[in-house]
């Protein structure tokens, strides 16, 4: 996945230190927890859409490791250092088998039966 960054050459000595440090701690337990259980919902208080993605997992009895972020008035900066190192721009993000399938609409598409039973490909639907 390439997707379009500053050139080094445009970034000012001075800013470029900051750019590199942001919440590493936050990620490096996102990726712990990626590593350590099969299914990973990381959202966000009082957003609908982790809610939704949660209780899609828990009709299908599909265990799953829910890490939360803050809310709408909390935390946001954190949860900014994830968008930049996923890629992903919204909460929730679902990681299945150490893959981002996106979020709660893309997990309502997938087979939640095969996935439950780790035959389906943890893919989104474009």
């Amino acid at each position: 996945m390439t997707r379009p960054l500053l050139e080094e050459s445009r970034v000012h000595p001075a800013a470029r230190a900051a750019l590199g440090g942001g919440h590493g701690d936050l990620i490096r337990e996102v990726e712990a927890a990626v590593a350590a259980h099969p299914v990973v919902v990381v959202g966000m208080a009082m957003n609908p859409f982790p809610r939704k993605a949660r209780r899609l997992l828990d009709a299908a009895g599909i265990p799953y490791h829910y890490l939360e972020y803050g809310s709408y008035f909390s935390q946001w900066r954190p949860r900014l250092a994830l968008k930049l190192w996923s890629g992903w721009s919204t909460f929730p993000m679902i990681f299945v088998r150490g893959v981002l399938i996106g979020g709660a609409d893309d997990l309502a598409r997938l087979d939640l039966p095969a996935l439950k039973t780790g035959t389906v490909q943890p893919l989104a639907a474009a």
